[in-house]
C-alpha cells in the first residue's frame, strides 16, 4: 500500500494527458496493485482494497475506473471460474494482464452460438472501458436458451475490433469507452465463466457497486485537499465564510467515507443488508462530491476553470462518472428499503 500512495501523491500533483492511462496502468502493476485483490479474505483485505481504490481515484478518476474494472473482473472469475480457469488467472496475473468488464451492449445484444469445436460470439459491446488497451474482457453474452453467460475473451490480439472514436466527453476521456465489435469471434468451452446469470446473482451484483463509491471518494478528498491548499496559500481561510462553506463540505466527505466503509464491510460478507447500504451509500457519495466540486470552484474562481488546472480536471471526470447507471432509481430502491426494513427501533442494520 504504501507503493500505491506514493504513486497516487505523485500523480496527484499534475493532470497527466487524457489518453488512455496506460503507463500509471502498469505502475500500479509494478506495485502489485492488479494482482493484489483477486480474493478478499477478511476485513483487513476489504480496507486495503477500499484505500487503494480511494488513492487512485483521487489521483486519476480514468485510472480509477479502470481499475476498478479490472478488480471487478479477476474477481468474478475467481468466484465463478473452475479450477483451471482460475489457475489460468494467475499465470496471467503474473505476467501483467489488465481486464475489465463489459455489460453494456447496443441492440440487438450479444449472443453466444454454438459452433464447431464451441461457440461463436456475434454483437458488439458499448461503453466499453479501455477498448483497445486490455489484455482481456469479460462480456456477457446470451445464449441458446437466452440467459446471460459470462464470457472471457482474449483481446489484446486484435485491437482494432476497438472504435473509440465516439469517447468525445468532457471527461473520463482516457477511459476510452468505446465499442468492440465481437461479430465471428470464436471461443472454447473454457471461456465460459460460471453458469447462466452469475453475473447478475445478487447481492455481489448490487453490492459490489460499492467500489466504485471508493474511486469517486477519493476524487471528492482530493478536490477538498486542492480546495484547502488553496484556502491556506491565498489567507482566504481566514474569512468565516469560506470557512463554514468548507466546513460543511468535509463533514459530508467524512460522512460519505464512514458510508463507503461499512458498505464495503457489509458487500465483501454477502450480507441481506449490503445492497441497501451500498444503493444509499451511492447517493451519499454523489451528494458529498458535488458539494466539494461547487465548493472548490466558489472558493478558488476563476482559476479553477483553466486547462492543466487539478480542480478543473477532476471536477471533469468526477461529474461523468458520478452519472453511474440509474443513480435515481438506486436512491429510490434504498429509500424503499429504509422503509419496508422499519429500522429505526434496534436498527439491525448497524
Amino acid at each position: 500500500m504504501h507503493r500505491i500512495r506514493a504513486l497516487a501523491r505523485e500523480w496527484d500533483r499534475q493532470n497527466g494527458p487524457e489518453t488512455f492511462p496506460q503507463e500509471r496502468l502498469a505502475a500500479l502493476g509494478d506495485a502489485g496493485a492488479l494482482s493484489a485483490f483477486a480474493t478478499i479474505e477478511d476485513e483487513d483485505a476489504v480496507d486495503r482494497l477500499r484505500t487503494a481504490l480511494r488513492l487512485v481515484g483521487g489521483a486519476d478518476l480514468s485510472l480509477g475506473r479502470v481499475f476498478e474494472g479490472h478488480v471487478n473482473a479477476i474477481q468474478l472469475v475467481r468466484c465463478y471460474g473452475d479450477d483451471e480457469q482460475r489457475q489460468a488467472l494467475e499465470r496471467s496475473l503474473a505476467d501483467g494482464l489488465t481486464y475489465g468488464v463489459w455489460n453494456t451492449e447496443p441492440q440487438p445484444g450479444m449472443t453466444l452460438q454454438a459452433a464447431s469445436g464451441g461457440y461463436r460470439l456475434t454483437g458488439a459491446k458499448s461503453f466499453a472501458t479501455g477498448a483497445g488497451h486490455l489484455d482481456r474482457a469479460l462480456i456477457t453474452a446470451r445464449d441458446g436458451t437466452r440467459r446471460k453467460r459470462m464470457v472471457l475473451v482474449d483481446i489484446a490480439a486484435e485491437p482494432a475490433r476497438a472504435d473509440n472514436t465516439a469517447w468525445q466527453v468532457r471527461g473520463m476521456r482516457g477511459t476510452m469507452s468505446g465499442i468492440y465489435d465481437f461479430d465471428g469471434i470464436a471461443i472454447g468451452a473454457e471461456a465460459l465463466i460460471g453458469g447462466p446469470d452469475d453475473y447478475e446473482r445478487e447481492p455481489r451484483f448490487s453490492a459490489g457497486a460499492w467500489r466504485f463509491t471508493a474511486v469517486q471518494l477519493g476524487a471528492a478528498e482530493a478536490l477538498m485537499r486542492h480546495w484547502r491548499d488553496h484556502l491556506v496559500a491565498t489567507a482566504k481561510g481566514d474569512d468565516p465564510i469560506q470557512r463554514a462553506r468548507f466546513g460543511r463540505s468535509v463533514a459530508a466527505t467524512r460522512s460519505a467515507g464512514q458510508w463507503v466503509a461499512r458498505a464495503a464491510h457489509l458487500a465483501e460478507a454477502a450480507r441481506p443488508e449490503a445492497i441497501a447500504h451500498v444503493l444509499m451509500t451511492r447517493g451519499i457519495v454523489e451528494d458529498a462530491a458535488l458539494q466539494a466540486m461547487e465548493g472548490a470552484a466558489r472558493a478558488i474562481g476563476t482559476a479553477s476553470f483553466f486547462d492543466g488546472s487539478r480542480v478543473d480536471r477532476i471536477t471533469r471526470d468526477l461529474g461523468l462518472y458520478l452519472r453511474q447507471p440509474v443513480p435515481d432509481q438506486a436512491r429510490d430502491r434504498a429509500a424503499a428499503a429504509w422503509l419496508e426494513g422499519d429500522c429505526w427501533g434496534d436498527d439491525p442494520w448497524w
